[in-house]
C-alpha cells in the first residue's frame, strides 16, 4: 500500500551574494511552497550565516535554513528541481527524516 504522506526536511545553503532581503524573500518563497503543498512540522530553522565546508562558486559563506515539512510522496522531487534552479540558492538537500 503506497504512503499517503510522509516527514522530510530540506536544508538550503543561500547565497550571501545577495542582499539580506533577496534572502528573506527566498525564505518565504519556499515556505510557502512547502505550505501549500503540504505542512510545516515546525517553524522554519534559520541557522544565519555560516562558513562552508569547501567554496561554492567561489563563496566561502552561505545563509542555511532548514525546512521539516510533511507532504505526499511527488513533492520532494518537485522541490528540489525548484530549488536547483532558483538563482541564489547555492545548495539544497531534500531527505526523509
Amino acid at each position: 500500500m503506497a504512503k499517503l504522506s510522509e516527514t522530510y526536511e530540506a536544508m538550503v545553503v543561500f547565497s550571501l551574494k545577495k542582499d539580506e532581503d533577496a534572502i528573506k524573500a527566498l525564505t518565504e518563497k519556499f515556505k510557502n511552497l512547502i505550505e501549500k503543498n503540504g505542512t510545516l512540522t515546525e517553524e522554519v530553522d534559520e541557522w544565519g550565516k555560516r562558513k562552508l565546508a569547501y567554496p561554492i562558486n567561489y563563496e566561502t559563506e552561505g545563509y542555511y535554513v532548514l525546512y521539516s515539512f510533511t507532504a505526499k510522496p511527488e513533492f520532494p522531487a518537485e522541490l528540489n528541481r525548484v530549488l536547483n534552479i532558483t538563482d541564489g540558492v547555492l545548495r539544497a538537500l531534500v531527505t526523509t527524516k
